[in-house]
């Protein structure tokens, strides 16, 4: 055999070798799954090109800037030729259900019940490119550790990589795991061996997420229209809730759950062995009275290392009050409400206002 097909041979056999050891560390590190994808988006950036045409980002505007960078992979990060995707899960209790059934109870989306999944997972991931670097003391990489941050098209990338494909509610779904996890990325140089494992979507007739949405979100399967999305509206939005809408979204109050708790594959999903992501300050199952009445200081202890922070004090009360205005009839609630008709912020006033309003139908209804 010639000497360059040998070194051929054997470069290859030690990128397999670490592509391996790599796959190991990661799930050392709590991750369920890692897999490597050499990267392809054309796909799914004219599908991003026609989502951002037809308006559904609303006020995001970041989805559509930093031109190719979102799809063109080494434009993000040089010399970029492989994809490291992993996955986290994060359910951490089962009282979702129970809890949207109480209105006056408030509903927070389980991915923000414990610590910011931020933080965890890319601490994580450069601890693996750490592992990956000091393998190959020789090599000059380029190595760069994403979670749900810059413009990268993580949900493609992981369904390109088979940790699972993208579902009808446009999240990923795995057929051992559902949908309750997390995403994070590993942009490398390393011309590592990729994966060919990509699970065929599995969504058949079912339509149970688009029948669920309580605001109807999705105009057609794997196509959601943020401007009307729950999660969109008392998380990403700092406007107004339009008042058509208020009506619709009970007592979810940050994010909304229901298309993946409703979501068939959702019972296979494992709880998380991450004691961060467990609820912190009874969130999973706390009155909305009570989170109405925290002081901004105390929004601020009680959020610290929280996703729920990035909101503010301000529209943490504005999503409450909607939430408020939605219970069914209580004295005590309008009362509650009545003490901040008069808050400084005309977002918080706007929707205490409409809420007082609707709890005043509601007791006059109750009585007569």
């Amino acid at each position: 055999m010639p000497e360059t097909r040998l070194t051929a041979v054997t470069e290859e056999t030690k990128l397999l070798q670490l592509a391996e050891k790599i796959k190991a560390w990661g799930v050392e590190l709590g991750f369920q799954q890692v897999a490597i994808v050499e990267p392809d988006l054309s796909q799914a950036s004219e599908r991003l090109k026609q989502w951002l045409a037809s308006g559904f980002q609303g006020s995001m505007q970041w989805m559509g800037e930093h031109g190719d960078k979102r799809y063109v992979v080494d434009k993000l990060v040089d010399h970029t030729l492989r994809v490291i995707s992993v996955r986290m899960d994060y359910l951490a209790d089962s009282k979702m259900v129970a809890v949207l059934n109480n209105d006056h109870k408030a509903y927070i989306s389980r991915y923000a019940l414990g610590r910011d999944y931020h933080k965890l997972i890319r601490k994580r991931l450069a601890t693996l490119i750490r592992k990956i670097e000091a393998e190959v003391p020789d090599l000059q990489l380029s190595q760069r550790p994403f979670v749900d941050s810059a413009p990268v098209m993580e949900k493609p990338l992981a369904e390109q990589a088979g940790l699972g494909w993208i579902g009808k509610n446009t999240l990923l779904l795995n057929d051992k795991a559902g949908s309750w996890f997390f995403l994070g990325e590993i942009y490398t140089s390393l011309k590592l061996p990729a994966d060919h494992s990509e699970q065929k979507n599995r969504c058949g007739n079912c339509r149970a997420c688009l029948k669920v949405c309580p605001t109807n979100a999705f105009p057609e399967p794997y196509v959601l229209d943020a401007r009307k999305c729950i999660s969109y509206l008392t998380i990403e939005s700092k406007e107004a809730i339009p008042k058509e809408l208020r009506p619709l979204m009970g007592n979810r109050v940050f994010g909304c759950d229901d298309c993946q708790i409703t979501c068939p594959w959702n019972r296979f999903a494992s709880a998380t062995q991450e004691d961060d992501f467990k609820p912190r300050h009874n969130l999973d199952d706390t009155d909305l009275v009570t989170l109405f009445n925290w002081q901004p200081e105390e929004f601020l202890q009680n959020t610290e290392g929280s996703p729920i922070r990035r909101i503010g004090y301000e529209r943490w009360l504005r999503n409450l009050a909607v939430g408020l205005g939605n219970a069914s009839a209580s004295a005590e609630i309008l009362a509650q409400l009545k003490m901040k008709a008069e808050h400084p912020s005309a977002l918080v006033r706007d929707h205490v206002e409409w809420a007082i309003e609707q709890q005043e139908q509601k007791l006059k209804s109750s009585l007569s």
